[in-house]
């Protein structure tokens, strides 16, 4: 028996690459979160600033937290199954009236996975609509497998290389509107994007890229990984990553910036250019 979604939910996953407005939190829990990553973004603005939001969770327990949260994890557990490591993590944050963007792409393209058949949570911290910049999904589109990307390296588009799908079939878009607190949960390989935030106020989504089980393999650059639950031998290559036990500590620091690095350096194989976010 499912532990967070319902049948219907993960029915409607697998046949269209993503399922939303999962409830995981009050409204108030989220905006509590939201004012202790403010607080943490004016006590160490050099790990939270734009170009420091990669992996956030390695040093920062209120992100730990929800790494862990037992209805994220429960719904992933629905997808997946029992065995469950942490990839990354990626704060999202759109600031008010900007021109940021995502293009439509694929989160698989350059991982550098054994299998794309992984899955993504979106937690949205603060009203997220198409104002504020949403997601939009392309239903079915995880079914095409990797469709070729063109590197833009567009100045507003906040992907690492700009990499946009195209001949996308705009029309048949969904957009995916979440209160605070509630989460989206999305495929590998699902084409997707969103636009600039028009409201006021900053959009801010904290996405766990990815969950994933253990018969999946990091095939480019070391092996980093954060165990979740259950079983997840990965052999001795493999090296997991502790939960951080305080807020900023330097070795949990100094440890996340060894992850990054080797994140940037499979995020950007192939490529003659690389960006700071």
């Amino acid at each position: 028996m499912p532990k967070v979604l319902t049948q219907d939910q993960i029915d409607f996953y697998h046949d269209n690459g993503f399922v939303a407005c999962v409830d995981i939190m009050s409204e108030d829990e989220a905006i509590s979160y939201v004012k202790r990553l403010e607080q943490a973004e004016q006590d160490f603005p050099d790990q939270l600033g734009p170009s420091k939001r990669n992996n956030a969770h390695l040093c920062f327990t209120f992100l730990d937290e929800l790494a862990h949260h037992p209805r994220i994890i429960g719904a992933v557990e629905d997808l997946i199954g029992v065995d469950i490591s942490l990839w990354a993590s990626v704060l999202f944050i759109k600031e008010p009236k900007t021109q940021h963007f995502v293009s439509w792409h694929q989160d698989a393209t350059y991982m550098g996975m054994s299998s794309n058949d992984f899955v993504t949570p979106w937690l949205a911290l603060s009203p997220s609509n198409r104002n504020t910049g949403c997601m939009s999904m392309i239903p079915g589109s995880h079914k095409e497998h990797i469709r070729s990307h063109t590197d833009t390296f567009g100045e507003d588009n906040i992907l690492t290389r700009g990499q946009e799908v195209e001949g996308v079939d705009e029309r048949s878009a969904v957009d995916l509107i979440l209160r605070p607190g509630q989460m989206s949960l999305h495929h590998g390989e699902i084409i997707h994007g969103s636009q600039a935030n028009l409201s006021d106020s900053r959009r801010i989504g904290f996405a766990l890229q990815s969950y994933m089980s253990p018969d999946i393999k990091q095939l480019e650059g070391d092996n980093y990984w954060m165990d979740i639950q259950g079983e997840n031998d990965r052999g001795p290559a493999s090296v997991i990553l502790p939960s951080p036990k305080q807020d900023g500590a330097l070795e949990a620091i100094e440890l996340r910036d060894l992850v990054d690095e080797n994140l940037t350096n499979i995020l950007y194989k192939g490529s003659k250019e690389k960006r700071v976010y």
